[in-house]
């Protein structure tokens, strides 16, 4: 049996997503040309973000529609703040069945290159290069719980604190949802007492690496985690370098990304359970 494309959204799938989309109302008079179906234009929007291939480029043959529709559906549904209600949606599936673990959390952030967009700068690592900035803070397990969008001139630091409030409130068991972890864990681009106290004021321990020490402080063997989630969500193409000229749907497709994650671990873990 040939492998589903990683596009390609089952109906198991689609029963998560097709609740959080809003409702269109085809018009009575003059209803114009119909509708192209939301799922195989979702189905365009994930080809999209696999492949990297630009807007124009999708192929028609497909039937999700053409890039123009996929890139207006992604606008609407963007702004009606689809994607981070379905990252929480997953998150909260995945603290029911006991896959979050908010004992600690890890930072990083990432430099992808960009073609433009308000959101970028003069990247430190790439030549001075225009580029813009991932920001990233994953629980123990290494499932993403929030992630940023900055210029590429912008210090890790300056996402500590907004990261660990954009934490989302998430439910999925009873009794208060859990939002803050226990402990945070960085490298030393995060190294700086102020931002330590303003850490502590949120309730979390700050366990960053001091500048000017040696390496073997043993946070990397817990830190990994923040790096191998960003593998995940660069291996979407349409993410390694940032084409959107608006932060919003570059934003979305991060987001995107997150929640995608999120679902692959879900569905593991419901494979992997053993049978009742």
């Amino acid at each position: 049996m040939a492998r589903p494309k990683p596009w390609h959204v089952d109906d198991e799938s689609w029963s998560v997503i097709e609740p959080l989309l809003p409702k269109v109302e085809r018009r009575v008079r003059h209803p114009g040309r119909k509708r192209h179906p939301d799922r195989l234009v979702f189905q365009g929007i994930l080809f999209v973000l696999h492949t990297g291939i630009s807007w124009e480029h999708l192929p028609q043959e497909l039937g999700f529609g053409s890039g123009m529709t996929c890139w207006r559906r992604l606008t609407e549904w963007t702004e009606a703040g689809v994607w981070p209600r379905l990252h929480e949606v997953l998150l909260a599936k995945l603290r029911s069945v006991n896959a979050r673990d908010f004992s600690r959390a890890a930072v990083d952030g990432s430099h992808p290159g960009a073609t433009g967009g308000s959101k970028t700068g003069r990247s430190p690592v790439d030549r001075g290069r225009t580029g813009s900035k991932h920001h990233l803070i994953t629980d123990a397990t290494g499932i993403p719980l929030t992630v940023t969008l900055t210029g590429g001139n912008r210090n890790d630091v300056t996402q500590l604190i907004p990261l660990l409030q954009a934490v989302p409130s998430v439910r999925g068991k009873r009794g208060r949802p859990r939002r803050r972890p226990d402990v945070v864990l960085g490298d030393r681009g995060y190294d700086h007492d102020k931002y330590r106290r303003l850490v502590w004021d949120l309730g979390v321990k700050p366990l960053i690496a001091r500048r000017g020490t040696e390496h073997g402080s043993g946070l990397g063997t817990q830190r990994w985690v923040v790096e191998r989630a960003f593998a995940h969500l660069h291996w979407f193409r349409r993410l390694r370098i940032r084409w959107e000229i608006r932060d919003d749907i570059h934003e979305a497709f991060l987001s995107l990304g997150c929640a995608l994650i999120c679902w692959r671990r879900l569905s593991r873990l419901v494979r992997d359970a053993p049978a009742q």
